[in-house]
């Protein structure tokens, strides 16, 4: 046999595998090849939509721990102006208090005062009408002596 010939059958087997193989191998592998690049696509538009979302997540963690950390300073001046409104609420009850306190104690050491008047000006009633009684030598009775008293007392309160 002639090589050209050999040839030739080697090229028509060669073209019969070739069509084969286009026909009946060939798209089913192109599909599976599509298929894997569109996962490959999908994966990594997924991988960046993900890197995406961590730096947005990221950006938004800052955000709120900023936000919490003005809060916090917010609530912390709050507190100091808070507690310094109730102590000058507890220094002016405090003020009144002590005022009140001494404004009573005025008022008693006034009554008291009054009441040693009143119980000197009966002793020094008592010991005038005693005087009389021993300078007249004799005893007032006891009506007499009360209305005597009385007028002595109003006599020395009026001054």
């Amino acid at each position: 046999m002639d090589i050209a010939v050999t040839l030739i059958i080697q090229g028509v087997a060669f073209f019969a595998v070739v069509l084969v193989v286009m026909r009946y191998l060939w798209p089913p592998l192109m599909a599976a090849i599509e298929e894997r690049r569109k996962k490959i696509a999908e994966g990594l538009a997924a991988g960046s939509r993900a890197q995406k979302d961590l730096d947005e997540a990221k950006v938004k963690a800052q955000e709120i721990i900023r936000e919490a950390r003005d809060k916090a300073v917010q609530i912390v001046d709050q507190a100091s102006k808070r507690s310094a409104e109730i102590i000058e609420e507890a220094k002016a009850t405090a003020t009144a208090e002590g005022q009140r306190i001494v404004i009573q104690a005025h008022e008693e050491i006034a009554l008291d005062t009054t009441r040693a008047r009143e119980g000197l000006r009966k002793q020094v009633a008592n010991l005038a009408v005693q005087g009389a009684s021993h300078l007249l030598e004799r005893e007032i009775d006891p009506k007499t002596h009360a209305a005597l008293l009385d007028k002595l007392e109003l006599e020395i309160a009026n001054g």
